[in-house]
């Protein structure tokens, strides 16, 4: 099954329709298989006294509270209308993270399936079960949750026919190599028996690549037009040739990885022919010999008999006369 790879918009759009087609035209350029936005109202979402993160201090004015930069970050119900609508009519599709029943419950109304929910929101069980209960998919992140906090969403999810995809991340732009803990996708799946995906927030193309061997079916990768846009998000997001490359490196990671059948591939086979060793002659032999092992040595090319014959072999009778350097034949011999 290909991984789905979502190039995560968010709210680099910064409110504005326009822009949003651009990041949309871009992302299907590059091979994304979908894109993702946010759906809040401030008002819904921060209470006005909230505090900046770390990363929002270092790439947003100090001048501008967090209450007032998610207000600018907003993209009001109306405005999802023709972005929707532009993502039936390019093939790509729309996803959203609902920050509240309310905008969870507009977004049903527009007719979207697949819903993603923030890390924050592990603990909103209000929000989870209204987007199990409604929605056809729901990727869950995990980014700073306990097993436990996990394992109750999983719950809430397990009474709906939703179908749940659990995704592993670190909830910091951008996160140490260190932090990021790949193999507890193995963990997750293990203990929850869903599928697992990669939500990505480090630097480069080599953790979501390992995460594709480890069997993820979900990648979400934050997506700009340009590192330098205003925004919290822009500088800890990929650009169009960064993404680009990350979705050549997935898919090329997928094809190597191939199957479990362990089969010997069809461009194996002329190098398998000339390069593996075959029983030939190291001594004449006449006809009603009997054969030894001192009669024998292994070179190339492998078009004949193989070492692992050869307790078949000897003692056996030539039924001609064989010269030195003789390849040897299953017609060659006969047991007496």
């Amino acid at each position: 099954m290909s991984v789905k790879i979502i190039a995560e918009i968010g709210v680099n759009h910064a409110g504005d329709v326009t822009l949003a087609k651009k990041m949309i035209d871009e992302a299907k350029r590059v091979g994304a298989d979908a894109v993702k936005f946010q759906t809040f109202t401030a008002e819904k979402l921060v209470s006005v006294g909230t505090p900046k993160v770390r990363y929002q201090e270092s790439t947003t004015s100090k001048d501008e509270s967090h209450y007032a930069m998610i207000k600018s970050l907003e993209f009001s119900y109306d405005d999802h209308i023709p972005v929707l609508k532009y993502c039936v009519e390019n093939d790509i599709e729309f996803i959203s993270t609902p920050y509240d029943v309310e905008s969870a419950s507009f977004l049903v109304s527009i007719g979207v399936k697949t819903f993603k929910t923030a890390s924050a929101d592990i603990v909103d069980l209000s929000l989870q079960e209204f987007i199990a209960a409604n929605a056809t998919h729901a990727i869950v992140s995990t980014g700073m949750a306990t097993l436990g906090e996990i394992e109750k969403v999983v719950g809430i999810y397990q009474q709906h026919a939703c179908k749940l995809t659990l995704l592993h991340c670190v909830s910091n732009y951008p996160c140490e190599y260190a932090s990021l803990n790949l193999s507890v996708m193995n963990t997750l799946k293990n203990a929850f028996g869903c599928e697992v995906g990669y939500s990505d927030h480090a630097i480069g193309p080599i953790p979501a690549v390992a995460s594709v061997a480890l069997g993820v079916t979900v990648i979400e990768k934050h997506f700009t037009l340009d590192k330098n846009m205003v925004g919290p998000d822009h500088k800890a997001s990929s650009d169009p040739k960064e993404f680009g490359e990350l979705v050549s490196a997935i898919r090329i990671t997928e094809k190597s990885l191939g199957t479990f059948d362990k089969r010997v591939q069809e461009e194996e086979m002329q190098m398998r022919l000339v390069s593996r060793k075959s029983l030939f002659l190291n001594k004449g032999v006449v006809k009603g010999e009997r054969l030894t092992k001192e009669h024998f040595t292994l070179k190339r090319p492998g078009t004949g008999l193989y070492e692992a014959e050869l307790e078949n072999i000897l003692g056996c009778i030539a039924v001609k006369q064989l010269n030195i350097g003789t390849m040897l034949a299953y017609g060659d011999y006969a047991s007496e």
